[in-house]
């Protein structure tokens, strides 16, 4: 027959119950009461504010008081981190928000922002920007460092392929700071405007597919082809010839660049006027049969460069 020991049972079960009132009673007595504490101080914190520019500390307060959710001298009970979470995330420049308050009395925000790469300002009247990841951000302010596209372009075409061929730019230092603006054509043609050098560069057609890795992958392949081949033009033609001899500069077609000239810095000379001769001239006497004049020599013409005429480069 087992014997209990009540009485040594009973001890350790008091033990226990005086243990858990203990540790109730000190958080109970630590934890501070919310529904009297105030928030005394909003920190906001903006990852990378002085690089991408696009939101402050001030238009993240506008923002949560517009909604009435700053919480500034409010009481802490009446304050909930999600709400503020959410509000912030549906902001277009807004890529993360975090939101907790302290013991103290003090709210934290912490904010990281979409990093957009390229502005659509297409020929129907849009102005957006487009984020790294192919979203689409409302344009509200202006940042010079951004390349502006223009001309006939969809948001379908922005996300997927402009997107795409922004990023390949921005990925270079010397294209990043070279190429200001892409202007897609009716035909989706894409022009390259440079910063320095009075011309237009024709790359051709950006190539397509319904895989976007695969498309990606295409696209990527295409545009570097297209500026090492532009690359080598810059560093061994118009360091020679000069920046503005050409007005526009075709890379579509393979091993070879077709250039046209720039009539305004390099105007074609006019032609010699024929000299008018006097009737009254002694005229010259007719070669005799005694006389030889010797042949001149051939010489070959150089080509010369028109503005309707293309000039072609082999690269």
């Amino acid at each position: 027959m087992i014997h209990i020991n009540w009485k040594k049972t009973l001890i350790i079960l008091l033990d226990i119950l005086l243990a858990v009132y203990l540790g109730f009673s000190m958080t109970s007595f630590n934890r501070p009461d919310e529904s009297k504490k105030m928030c005394t101080k909003v920190n906001i914190s903006i990852a990378d504010e002085n690089t991408y520019g696009f939101l402050s500390a001030q238009e993240i307060k506008n923002i949560l008081e517009n909604k009435h959710l700053y919480p500034l001298a409010k009481p802490l009970n009446t304050m909930n981190p999600r709400d503020i979470e959410d509000v912030l995330r549906s902001s277009s420049f807004v890529s993360t928000a975090q939101c907790y308050k302290t013991q103290d009395g003090q709210v934290n925000i912490l904010v990281t922002q979409r990093l957009p790469i390229v502005r659509i300002k297409s020929i129907h009247g849009d102005d957006y920007y487009v984020d790294d990841q192919g979203g689409i951000m409302a344009s509200q302010k202006y940042t010079s460092d951004l390349i502006i596209a223009t001309g006939y372009i969809s948001k379908d075409f922005a996300r997927t392929s402009l997107a795409c061929l922004t990023e390949i730019l921005m990925a270079n230092e010397f294209w990043k700071n070279q190429i200001v603006q892409i202007n897609v054509m009716p035909d989706m043609g894409i022009e390259l405007v440079p910063r320095v050098g009075d011309h237009i560069v024709f790359i051709g057609y950006l190539p397509q597919s319904k895989d976007r890795e695969e498309r990606d992958r295409l696209i990527k392949e295409f545009v570097n082809k297209k500026l090492e081949r532009l690359e080598k033009f810059y560093r061994y033609g118009l360091s020679v010839a000069g920046w503005n001899r050409y007005h526009y500069i075709s890379l579509e077609f393979d091993n070879q660049i077709i250039c046209k000239k720039n009539v305004r810095e390099f105007p074609i000379p006019e032609p010699p006027k024929p000299v008018q001769t006097d009737s009254t001239q002694v005229k010259k006497p007719e070669q005799t049969d005694d006389e030889h004049v010797a042949p001149q020599p051939s010489s070959t013409p150089e080509t010369q460069e028109s503005p309707e005429n293309n000039n072609k480069k082999q690269v």
